[in-house]
């Protein structure tokens, strides 16, 4: 009998370890860190004009830094850079919103064209009211001249402000004026670069095309389609078809113009796409954890050998966003129930779906899934102590008084591809008295964004030749 209720014992002890050893893979741990404080840009000396100019048949890497918004927002403590975090959040999230909603109601295939002296199209940039997240600095023309500009997956066109001006806003460097420009090269009216225009203008007098690009909150850009040089860190790439605008309207800040990311024609990654053969990635770093800047590359060494991948996803309506599959997400180790992939479905009118994308912040799921993971985390972290709501969070703990905490696992499952977050990325600090959020929130829309604090520590890769998108952790190294 003895024996009998040693290997009882035994056994109940065994079990109870593999049960502890279960519930720590499906915890880990958080470790609570203020706001960060604004810190200054310290650029380094770009301006090397020895690098030869690369053609159209050169396959290259493509290194350059990407800086937050916040290092360009001076006189503000971390609470007022935050809550300017969230009203532009707001704001690019409604904006998303309603470029996909139309190009979902626009009959037929992916842009309609226009013709003619009056022209305008509808589409959505991280600049507009200022909600640029991210900047880099690079050269335009030859010599180059140094200039920040936003980078955004959101959109298409690459633009400038440029001399003489109707109407600029204000930047932090000169205006660009092209008259001082050896590449600069106005672009011809029906010429097939201008025809790649969502729509185009043509002043008839000089044959040149024009451009608009219009947000909306009523900003627009406008202004002569051409080439140009661009130079990244003393790496040249020519021939770079962008607009010259002449007439910038609207709320924006700092920076020169606009270095768009999607998937449409005249983005970046596709005018560019045999010289670095059609990929890019990007990590964004935590901010509240590293000083370090953030980074993206271009060509094939920005494919990380970790990276899972899931497939891009076409949508037939509108070409711009990057689609991807969201099949479902985890807490704590279990499948959220009430989130399915038919939630996240986008379908053949185009609308729905799931995009990822660097310029929106917070996480935003269609509102069945986000009020599923929602109950979920609250049922994991019932042992923390609740705190009110804050802006668009309404699940807040109070962790004042803790140097780290257990908090359940998050994880996104996509269509080949499962991505747990670090704990950082889904719990944030929202004030100075040590209230944390879950960084997720619903919307009314049927479209759901995955967002860069989501993405942060992160390489988030866009192989577009392999028409896929993928996740590497720890990529910021």
């Amino acid at each position: 009998m003895e024996e009998k209720g040693g290997t009882t014992l035994l056994f109940s002890f065994i079990l109870s370890l593999l049960f502890l050893s279960s519930t720590a893979l499906n915890y880990q741990t958080l470790v609570p860190k203020p706001l960060p404080s604004p810190s200054t840009l310290s650029w380094s000396d770009f301006e090397s004009l020895s690098v030869p100019e690369l053609d159209t048949n050169t396959t290259i890497l493509l290194d350059v830094e990407l800086h937050h918004i916040d290092a360009l927002s001076f006189n503000k403590n971390p609470q007022q850079l935050f809550n300017l975090r969230l009203q532009r959040d707001a704001f690019r999230v409604k904006s998303l919103i309603s470029v996909a909603d139309a190009a979902a109601k626009r009959p037929g295939g992916n842009v309609t064209r226009a013709r003619g002296a009056g022209f305008s199209s509808s589409v959505i940039s991280g600049l507009a009211q200022g909600s640029g997240e991210y900047f880099t600095r690079l050269g335009v023309g030859t010599p180059p001249r140094y200039v920040y500009m936003v980078l955004d997956t959101g959109s298409d066109v690459v633009w400038i402000q440029c001399a003489p001006c109707r109407k600029c806003y204000s930047q932090s460097d000169p205006v660009f004026d092209p008259r001082k420009s050896r590449s600069f090269a106005a672009v011809p009216c029906g010429s097939p670069l201008c025809r790649k225009l969502d729509s185009a203008g043509c002043n008839q007098r000089l044959r040149k095309c024009l451009y608009q690009v219009a947000y909306g909150d009523g900003s627009f850009t406008v202004g002569d389609f051409s080439t140009e040089t661009l130079t990244f860190r003393g790496t040249r790439v020519g021939r770079v078809a962008l607009g010259c605008g002449h007439d910038n309207e609207g709320l924006f800040v700092g920076a020169a113009g606009l270095l768009g990311l999607g998937r449409g024609r005249l983005s970046f990654p596709t005018q560019t796409g045999r010289r670095f053969n059609r990929k890019f990635s990007y990590c964004l770093v935590d901010r509240s954890a590293s000083s370090r800047p953030s980074s993206m590359v271009f060509g094939d060494a920005a494919v990380s050998r970790t990276a899972r991948f899931t497939p891009l996803i076409a949508n037939p309506k509108l070409d711009t966003f990057y689609y991807v599959e969201l099949l479902g997400m985890s807490v704590g180790g279990t499948r959220v129930a009430g989130i399915t992939g038919s939630l996240f479905k986008l379908d053949p009118t185009g609308s729905g779906g799931v995009i990822v994308d660097s310029g929106t912040s917070v996480t935003r799921l269609t509102r069945p899934a986000y009020i599923a993971l929602r109950d979920a985390f609250r049922t994991g972290a019932a042992n923390l102590k609740r705190a009110p709501d804050f802006s668009l969070f309404d699940t807040c703990f109070d962790l004042s008084g803790k140097t780290e905490v257990k908090v359940p696992t998050v994880v996104m499952h996509f269509g080949g591809a499962d991505v747990s977050l670090p704990a950082s990325n889904y719990l944030i600090p929202v004030d100075s008295d040590s209230t944390f959020c879950f960084a997720f929130a619903g919307t009314m829309s049927g479209l759901s964004i995955i967002g860069n604090i989501q993405q942060q520590g992160f390489r988030v890769v866009y192989d577009l030749a392999g028409s896929r998108l993928g996740f590497a952790p720890r990529g910021c190294a």
